[in-house]
């Protein structure tokens, strides 16, 4: 790892095309719109058009490039695409299934685990995951302003059993560098705070948002930062994204990779082991394997517990051990997440 200290580390990587900004901008929100550019059939416009008025369509339009026109079941493709089946009322899903809003001691601040807290450090993403946990979760209320910001640092400094501050969201990483910034400076200042843990799939989306300014950012932090991106599926890896990783190389970053256990995407033991040898071929660990939480609108994509157990089995044997990901569920009110095991 080449040290902090180090000018070396700070590089300039030069401008290509659009600016991340540019490209998270231009979204794709309508759902007519998005089944007419994938060529897609119009029988499910109706469904889709529906569950977009509950929670959102958004896909940077950059994106699509990924996904085969034409395949209402293309594994990138359905983990975005509003469909009808999000209307459907099941047992045990609910709007908070992981119950974040009873772990909040301050406005913006999760602390459900020892030693490490998490902010809410944005409400905004560049895609809306139809499978995603905080889909229902109340941003207008809990997403840091000023004022919960200062309340949520003093929290931080408070509670000298803290190590590590994770920034969640939404995506952190639609935060402005100088926000960004901002916002580290005063973790910081906080002396018990070691690492900086953030969770994105914003490069995933979009990996030209890792800019020489951002990773500079990091550079120059006594943090040691640790990026955990949010990869399904190995098509999401295309040779933009493998860019994007190869410039993070110098600057000693910790890449962490969890995915989610989805019916329709990665269910099956052939994909999730290329998954796990493309994320480590390009430096990414693979951590955690997700069971999906019970978020209401999202039961078509569970896969049952008897499954899963199963391709996790199977992903050990064709694995080696340091390629397998946890297989984990979070549980309301547990102190850790929950392995799974035979």
């Amino acid at each position: 790892m080449i040290p902090r200290s180090d000018s070396s580390r700070i590089v300039c990587i030069p401008h290509t095309g659009k600016s991340w900004q540019a490209l998270y901008a231009d979204t794709i929100t309508d759902p007519a719109e998005l089944l007419q550019l994938l060529a897609l059939p119009d029988a499910l416009l109706d469904g889709a058009c529906k569950a977009a008025s509950q929670f959102g369509l958004r896909i940077p339009r950059s994106y699509l490039t990924r996904i085969s026109s034409g395949h209402p079941d293309d594994p990138l493709l359905r983990q975005f695409l509003p469909l009808g089946d999000e209307l459907q009322e099941s047992r045990d899903y609910r709007p908070d299934p992981v119950g974040d809003i009873d772990a909040m001691p301050v406005e913006g601040l999760l602390h459900k685990y020892k030693s490490r807290v998490l902010l809410i450090a944005s409400s905004a993403c560049a895609l809306h995951c139809r499978y995603c946990f905080r889909r229902h979760f109340p941003y207008s209320d809990a997403a840091l302003s000023q004022d919960k910001l200062a309340d949520a640092i003093n929290y931080i400094k408070n509670d000298i059993s803290l190590k590590e501050v994770i920034l969640s969201g939404g995506d952190p990483l639609s935060l402005s560098d100088e926000k960004l910034s901002s916002l580290i400076n005063q973790l910081e200042q906080i002396k018990h705070i070691k690492r900086l843990r953030i969770h994105t799939r914003l490069p995933v989306i979009i990996p030209e948002r890792i800019t020489a300014e951002l990773l500079n950012l990091f550079a120059a932090s006594n943090l040691d930062i640790v990026i955990v991106l949010h990869i399904n599926h190995p098509n999401e890896i295309d040779d933009t994204l493998k860019l994007a990783i190869e410039k993070t190389k110098p600057y000693g970053i910790t890449l962490l990779n969890q995915s989610v256990l989805l019916k329709g995407v990665n269910d099956d033991v052939n994909t999730l082991a290329a998954l796990s040898e493309k994320l480590f071929s390009h430096g990414i660990t693979p951590y955690y394997l997700h069971m999906l939480d019970k978020v209401s609108g999202a039961s078509h994509f569970e896969v049952e517990e008897k499954t899963a157990l199963a391709l996790h089995s199977a992903l050990c044997e064709q694995l080696s051990g340091y390629l397998v990901p946890k297989l984990v569920r979070e549980e309301k009110g547990k102190p850790y997440k929950s392995p799974l095991s035979l």
